[in-house]
């Protein structure tokens, strides 16, 4: 699994004109699910996530967690995080997992955050056109990978 987790003070998806997910001060996370994920890969990113410690403490040093300042998520599944770019100009998205599986492990790891003490977790539509809008707040992106901890 991949995500791009950013640090926004605000930040809404929209489907067809209509907002189906919006948050406050909180993570806008994009996901990417890969081919082989399993629900383990989601509670380990889960449990990451809600523990990343990218908000700015009384010290002005980032070391809040998003369950530390009582923050919202709002994550929005992106299977172009899965593209392969090493050969031509156009992406391959053979390493994406099938849409059923990515769909559950979208939806897995959106209810293990809950679980992990976000407070609340929106969604986009998964497989939808969505427009997202955001405040980045900093900006502070980061990128997550469960391939990476595997090695």
């Amino acid at each position: 699994m991949k995500a791009v987790i950013q640090r926004v003070k605000r930040a809404d998806v929209v489907v067809d004109g209509k907002t189906v997910g919006e948050i406050d001060r909180g993570f806008l996370i994009l996901l990417g699910v890969v081919e082989g994920d399993t629900e383990k890969e989601a509670e380990i990113l889960a449990a990451k996530t809600a523990k990343l410690r990218i908000f700015e403490d009384e010290n002005e040093k980032m070391n809040l967690s998003l369950t530390d300042v009582d923050g919202e998520a709002l994550v929005v599944s992106q299977f172009t995080l899965c593209a392969d770019c090493k050969k031509g100009n156009r992406p391959s998205f053979t390493a994406s997992a099938a849409p059923d599986i990515a769909n559950t492990l979208y939806e897995r790891y959106s209810a293990l955050l809950l679980e992990n003490g976000i407070r609340k977790v929106e969604n986009g539509v998964f497989g939808a056109d969505m427009q997202v809008s955001l405040v980045n707040d900093g900006p502070v992106t980061i990128i997550l990978d469960t391939d990476l901890w595997r090695k």
